[in-house]
């Protein structure tokens, strides 16, 4: 299993960190393991204790931002500007039902807002002041970003869709930043 430890994990958005588990000895393995060896490319201990302070608080910032990601998606699933809503943890989502069977402890920290069309969903980024825009997600901070036009012209995602990773601020703070960017579309 390979893993990103750079998001979530860390949490803080200040190390670049990966993971690679293997239940059993493998040809793969053992040839990871030598080159991890022979290279060196291992975590430096600066960046191995950025991670460890960031897996001290995981409980707690997945489980927050976890919520108040549901509270986003509810919030805004039936508002007049938004076109759709897309969250596992509303019953109206696809994978609802595989959700609630693989999700136990909240349906994750991404949700994305598609607005109708691409005008739309650059002009409500351009009105956040709460949420950052950037790329990135796991962080303590809430971000807000345009997949279409960062991933260019072989995207899949639709041209209104706004990915939001929700951080540890107030649900209503992010409410309120969403609703007065709407406000002005």
């Amino acid at each position: 299993v390979m893993h990103s430890a750079t998001k979530s994990l860390n949490g803080h958005c200040d190390v670049l960190a990966g993971v690679l588990v293997a239940r059993e000895p493998s040809d793969l393995w053992s040839r990871i393991a030598t080159l991890r060896h022979e290279e060196g490319p291992v975590l430096g201990p600066f960046e191995s204790w950025l991670l460890a302070r960031g897996l001290r608080t995981l409980f707690v910032r997945v489980e927050r931002a976890s919520a108040t990601a549901l509270t986003l998606a509810r919030h805004f699933e039936h508002h007049p500007k938004v076109r759709a809503v897309l969250y596992p943890g509303l019953p109206s989502h696809p994978g609802h039902s595989v959700a609630l069977r693989q999700m136990e402890r909240g349906f994750g920290s991404m949700i994305s807002l598609c607005f109708g069309d691409r005008d739309k969903a650059l002009k409500v980024l351009s009105h956040l002041e709460v949420f950052i825009r950037a790329t990135s997600l796991g962080g303590t901070e809430s971000l807000a970003e345009h997949r279409a036009t960062i991933e260019g012209e072989a995207t899949t995602a639709p041209e209104d869709l706004v990915r939001f990773s929700i951080g540890l601020e107030d649900p209503a703070d992010l409410v309120d930043d969403l609703e007065r960017a709407l406000a002005l579309v």
